[in-house]
């Protein structure tokens, strides 16, 4: 029997499982379409987007730090100029990773490696080797010659940023005007502060794409914006003038061992500060060696009862008013009775002055006549002129970190303290408020604002001038003349006897304050401030100079005596340097012995005792020259001048052809030309 084949019947399991077995392949279509469009979004779509992520995750921006400006003195000489440099950094982390995988690496060796160069303990940058950071700083300001010498190295993880070291060729020449500048090169003292927005300049960005072991990989590095450099200042600091400046305080400093030294020099006909010198004293090179009291610039900071020399503003404020004349008659009984309170002078336990003209007590720095002077003034026309005169606020010179001095207020005042502020004591004021005030008498009354910077000159070329502001007419030029010829008498009468220059008229005025004791409250007998002040020439003044000793040590405290020599020095100096002889009233003996009796000495051509190296300059022969002609020449050859005397260069150290090097200082023994003893036998025979 022949059996029949039929075909099974689907069952419903089977059925399930087919139906399963198609949406499987469905999910696999569309997880292959979902893959294949993702990876065209990122392989086509997002190419171009997610490239730019990569480079960005494994490239390091760094800042440019512009070059900064130079600041360069009246005659060019620089102050101070930066030079590129590197910050050196280290990865720990990345060292560490590559010790771990077994390459030969040694914390340590590296440590003394990179110390040996750095000139750094080496257990300090060991410390920061083991830190578990990813970036740590080594050193900042590193010279490009040590970079190299790190580079050679080869030490993975270690890298450079780009730095600008300041430097200042002159040390601590005129420090307290420049003030300092951070390691992120911003200025934080000074002119370097006040004028920072000119002088830093624009920063620029560079990129540098790195492995991962954050070594830079070659031929990657791009420029995003290039820096610009900053403005170049010139200041109205003349490097001539400040050195007579740094000469005297650096004496005053030695011999009185006093806490605090300032010598200020202005011209007072525009207010242009021309030196301007502080003790103590610092070098901004190696500013992080120093205290920050000690870098005060004094000048615009040290706020002190100004004593005697203010007895010039009572004096010219009771001119202009009228209330006095030169000649009034003033008694002194030795003392001056105030309420309770009795005022003395300064040598009141000597002599009676008696009866004297205002003339005389300024002569005399009478306290007793000038007490009466300010009685005759009055509170309100007191503090009109105070203020009129700049006091009680800043000046507003061009140097960060000036202060304002303070006043009684006026609502506050009494009877006792108008006496006492009348000869400068309960006021406080700085040393360029009192010569800003007193420049304004010597130039026939104008107030000026003093200022530092002459000319700011831009990347661009483009040259900003600075000039002369004006502030207000004070008093009249007439009153002006009469304090300034009751100021010549007392240098020519009075108690500045020393500060008297032969065939200049120099007006001048001594101070000696009484500090307060800080124990006490009152009026100390041993501590004072001891000042001076002076300009000339008088008919056309070229130069005043302040000088303020607080707390001199020694046998004076008197300002007459230790100030009116320095001052006196200094305007000589400067009266010479801008070629106005001295004892011009008197006959030239040059002038009269012109034939054939005497021939002045002239300078020489040198020759080198060898061919001067970088940074090194060639000696040249002063013979015979003036003090300006020889500051003229040194400066063409890129050195510095200190000198004794006046007159003409007759020797020098180091000698004509001496190869040293620039910046270095030539010492010059100046003196008066004299006559051949043949001539002055044929002038003197029958």
């Amino acid at each position: 029997m022949k059996k029949i084949l039929k075909t099974p019947k689907k069952t419903k399991c089977a059925k399930g499982y087919f139906k399963r077995e198609k949406w499987v392949y469905i999910f696999l279509v569309i997880f292959m379409f979902v893959i294949v469009g993702k990876l065209f979004s990122l392989q086509v779509v997002q190419a171009s987007d997610l490239k730019a992520v990569g480079i960005e995750r494994r490239t390091q921006d760094q800042s440019i730090q512009p070059e900064r400006g130079k600041i360069l003195d009246a005659q060019g000489n620089v102050l101070a100029q930066s030079i590129p440099a590197k910050e050196v950094y280290a990865a720990p982390r990345t060292l560490d990773a590559l010790i771990e995988k077994g390459q030969d690496y040694d914390k340590r060796k590296i440590a003394n490696q990179l110390a040996d160069i750095l000139k750094m303990d080496s257990t300090t940058i060991l410390e920061k080797l083991n830190k578990d950071l990813d970036w740590v700083s080594l050193a900042h300001q590193v010279d490009l010659n040590q970079v190299e010498q790190i580079q050679a190295l080869s030490i993975p993880g270690v890298g450079f940023n780009n730095e600008q070291k300041r430097v200042y060729p002159m040390d601590t020449f005129a420090s307290s005007v420049l003030g300092i500048v951070d390691l992120e090169g911003h200025g934080r003292e000074g002119v370097e502060a006040y004028y920072d927005d000119k002088l830093y300049g624009t920063p620029g960005y560079t990129s540098q794409q790195q492995d991962s072991g954050l070594n830079s990989v070659l031929k990657t590095q791009h420029d995003s914006g290039t820096s610009q450099k900053g403005a170049n200042l010139t200041l109205t600091i003349d490097s001539t003038i400040q050195y007579l400046v740094e000469q005297q305080i650096d004496d005053l400093e030695k011999t009185t061992k006093a806490n605090r030294i300032s010598i200020l020099a202005m011209d007072p006909m525009t207010g242009k500060v021309l030196g301007m010198g502080s003790r103590p004293s610092f070098n901004p090179n190696e500013y992080n060696n120093t205290e920050p009291e000690n870098r005060k610039n004094l000048s615009t900071t040290m706020s002190h009862e100004p004593g005697s020399t203010f007895k010039i503003i009572t004096g010219t404020a009771a001119l202009e008013e009228g209330v006095i004349t030169p000649k009034d008659e003033f008694e002194d009984p030795g003392y001056y009775k105030v309420g309770s309170r009795v005022i003395t002078n300064w040598d009141s336990d000597q002599q009676v002055h008696g009866w004297l003209n205002f003339t005389d007590a300024m002569k005399l720095s009478d306290n007793v006549v000038l007490s009466q002077v300010g009685n005759k003034l009055g509170i309100p026309s007191f503090y009109t002129y105070l203020k009129a005169f700049g006091f009680g606020s800043k000046t507003g010179i061009d140097i960060a970190g000036e202060e304002s001095g303070l006043l009684v207020p006026q609502d506050k005042a009494r009877p006792i303290d108008l006496a006492t502020m009348s000869f400068g004591q309960a006021n406080l004021v700085t040393p360029i408020q009192l010569l800003t005030a007193i420049s304004a008498i010597a130039n026939g009354g104008t107030l000026y604002k003093p200022y530092v910077v002459d000319k700011i000159e831009y990347a661009d070329g483009t040259v900003e001038q600075k000039s002369p502001t004006a502030v207000r007419q004070v008093i009249s030029e007439a009153t002006a003349q009469q304090m300034n010829e009751i100021l010549e008498k007392v240098v020519s009468e009075g108690t500045g006897r020393l500060a008297q220059i032969p065939g200049i008229r120099v007006a001048g005025k001594t101070g000696t304050a009484q500090k307060v004791d800080a124990k006490t409250g009152g009026y100390s007998t041993t501590d004072f401030i001891a000042s001076f002040v002076a300009f000339a020439p008088i008919d056309d003044p070229k130069i005043a100079v302040l000088i303020t000793i607080d707390t001199p040590r020694g046998e004076s405290h008197q300002g007459g005596t230790l100030g009116a020599p320095r001052a006196k020095a200094i305007i000589e100096g400067a009266l010479q340097y801008y070629g106005i002889p001295v004892a011009n009233e008197t006959e030239s003996v040059v002038t009269n012995l012109t034939d054939q009796t005497f021939v002045r000495p002239t300078p020489q051509s040198v020759t080198p005792v060898r061919q001067p190296l970088a940074g090194e300059t060639i000696v040249p022969d002063l013979t015979g020259l003036t003090l300006r002609q020889a500051g003229d020449k040194l400066a063409e050859a890129e050195l510095h001048f200190s000198f004794t005397g006046t007159g003409l260069a007759q020797t020098q150290t180091p000698a004509p052809g001496q190869v040293v090097n620039k910046g270095s200082t030539v010492t010059i023994k100046f003196s008066p030309l004299t006559v051949p003893n043949k001539a002055v036998q044929e002038e003197s025979s029958p």
